[in-house]
């Protein structure tokens, strides 16, 4: 994937700490690394300042005891 080819990346708490690009972006020198706090975001999101990529964190489904 590109970075501008996507508008939209769900990501895992396994990609944290999150920065754009990411390596599995084929321009990975699109823009400046930039680091995205998401998991301190309310609602699991972060937009990319530079390419304009929103990302949406999949949490973990916590088990019932």
């Amino acid at each position: 994937m590109t970075a501008n080819q996507y508008r939209v990346v769900e990501v895992t708490e396994d990609d944290l700490p999150l920065h754009c690009p990411t390596p599995e972006m084929t321009t990975w020198d699109s823009h400046p690394r930039v680091f995205l706090p998401i998991e301190e975001s309310e609602d699991g999101e972060a937009l990319c300042p530079y390419c304009g990529i929103l990302y949406h964190l999949k949490r973990r489904e916590s088990k019932a005891s």
